[in-house]
């Protein structure tokens, strides 16, 4: 065994606690030590995927307690997957938060502990497996969020992120209301445990559970009516931490809520109200972001609808749809991550971020403005890209399952998203640059980290086959409920600490 899972919760937290008294020795330590600790996070998760592949489930048993007395973590082909996908996305933000900002010590100090705490509270959220603890580390995330939200102290990001504590309390109630009443219904918080007793509940109570669950998970899921904070988030916050929202905290938000639904409960209807759900959250999210005039807030919507598409593919509930999902969680994950990173520069020195101020940005930031574009080319679903072959796979899922409807009314939306994302393409590429807006480079490690993600997109867009055996695994996981449960409370790979 080349490591453990609880690494992955051990030493980021340790690297964040570290960071203050490093910093007393050398400065440049706190913006050094994250990108080592984010690496090293990176291929140990790369290492443990490729295991479990092959080998199976780990379950990591803390303190000698087995399941499901005790404390564990489970790292299966399809937590893994979201895992590393969240750490691989940390490393690239951190390599472009690097020297994002000309900010002083204390203030990089601040950045880089709270980005510590939200990637490892993110990473928690999917590697749990009991409620609880999973309610901490959402807990850990959502603190850490509304702390980076509120970075920039001369814009109205306090309102923002006062906004998203507001809600995000609203959701740890739920979430505490829904353990409470499992915990006094079943007398355990296990997740494997919950979902072999599950039927020992009364139909009321359970449908109770799921309801407060949906409610509370659907907040950091960002589906509406619940996702009113996410505008002024993604808007007032620093380009990277917008990226982190959309390429690691909304995704652990996403695992929750699906584990939750196919795994725990098997209440009848809830694949129909992720569809239902999902294609409201994509509708309005997409008819809000073609209205915006501010370049954040648009790429804050898009990402909302983009969110409610994968809701949807998950609500088709079978092994195809659960495949199309996994694919445009990635995709979104890197292309609106890409978005966020580029379209930071082509505003840099904007206080408004309008879109107008994108104007003729093509000729003097050519390598940021292109990125933009194949982000948006990416997100919007066009070939040879990496977004065309999830909606594809999804297209193709909702045609077996006779979905029809579905197909219609997302193909409809699609062409308002192409709409608003060439409408800027064609303003920085084919208009005069305004006058009072001075165009910022950007650093070396910025660039590094854009081109990375725009490799990615079209490595995965030429090559789909390089993710496709992962997500299958990952898909087949999710759906078998008995081995999750087989892993977690008799076999497996056990690892004791």
């Amino acid at each position: 065994m080349v490591g453990s899972p609880v690494l992955f919760i051990a030493v980021p937290l340790l690297a964040a606690f570290l960071i203050p008294l490093l910093g007393m020795i050398w400065k440049e330590s706190i913006r050094i030590l994250p990108g080592l600790v984010l690496l090293y996070m990176l291929v140990l998760a790369v290492t443990l995927l490729g295991q479990v592949m092959h080998t199976g489930t780990i379950v990591e048993i803390i303190a000698g307690w087995k399941p499901p007395w005790g404390i564990n973590l489970v790292f299966s082909p399809f937590t893994g997957v979201l895992a590393t996908l969240m750490i691989g996305m940390g490393f690239i933000i951190w390599i472009y938060s690097y020297r994002f900002k000309n900010v002083d010590f204390e203030e990089a100090k601040k950045y880089f502990i709270l980005f510590m705490m939200l990637v490892t509270g993110s990473v928690g959220i999917v590697l749990t497996g009991d409620i609880f603890n999973q309610f901490v580390f959402i807990e850990i995330t959502s603190i850490s969020a509304y702390a980076l939200t509120a970075f920039y102290k001369h814009r109205d990001s306090a309102e923002a992120s006062f906004k998203y504590l507001m809600i995000g309390s609203l959701s740890s109630m739920f979430l505490l209301l829904a353990i409470i009443l499992i915990y006094s219904q079943l007398g355990t918080l296990n997740m494997a445990d919950i979902a072999s007793k599950a039927h020992l509940m009364k139909p009321e109570f359970k449908i109770l559970a799921v309801i407060f669950f949906i409610v509370g998970l659907g907040i950091e899921a960002e589906i509406f009516p619940l996702n009113g904070w996410a505008p002024d988030a993604y808007a007032q916050a620093p380009g990277p931490v917008g990226a982190a929202f959309a390429g690691i905290v909304v995704k652990a938000g996403v695992y929750a809520l699906i584990r939750i639904i196919f795994t725990l409960f098997d209440v009848s209807g809830t694949h129909q109200f992720l569809i239902v759900i999902g294609l409201t959250t994509l509708i309005i999210s997409e008819m809000a972001a073609i209205r915006q005039e501010r370049l954040k807030r648009m790429l804050a919507y898009s990402s909302l609808g983009q969110m409610g598409l994968v809701l949807v593919a998950f609500g088709i509930g079978t092994e195809e749809g659960i495949f199309a999902a996994l694919f445009l969680l990635i995709n979104h994950a890197i292309g609106k991550s890409l978005l966020f990173l580029s379209g930071s520069y082509l505003v840099y020195n904007s206080a408004d971020k309008y879109i107008n101020e994108t104007n003729g940005m093509g000729k003097f930031l050519p390598i940021t403005s292109f990125l933009f574009a194949l982000g948006a080319l990416a997100v919007v679903g066009m070939p040879p890209f990496s977004g065309f072959w999830g909606k594809f796979f999804m297209m193709s899922a909702a045609a077996h399952a006779n979905m029809l409807l579905v197909i219609a009314l997302i193909l409809s939306v699609s062409l308002i998203e192409l709409v608003y994302y060439f409408r800027v393409v064609n303003r920085i590429y084919f208009y005069k640059k305004e006058s009072h807006i001075e165009p910022k480079k950007p650093t070396v490690n910025a660039v590094i980290a854009m081109v990375t993600l725009g490799v990615i997109i079209l490595v995965i867009g030429f090559y789909p086959d390089v993710i496709s055996g992962y997500l299958h695994q990952a898909s087949q996981a999710l759906l078998d409920k008995g081995k999750y449960i087989q892993d977690v409370l008799s076999t497996g790979q056990l690892l004791t600490h």
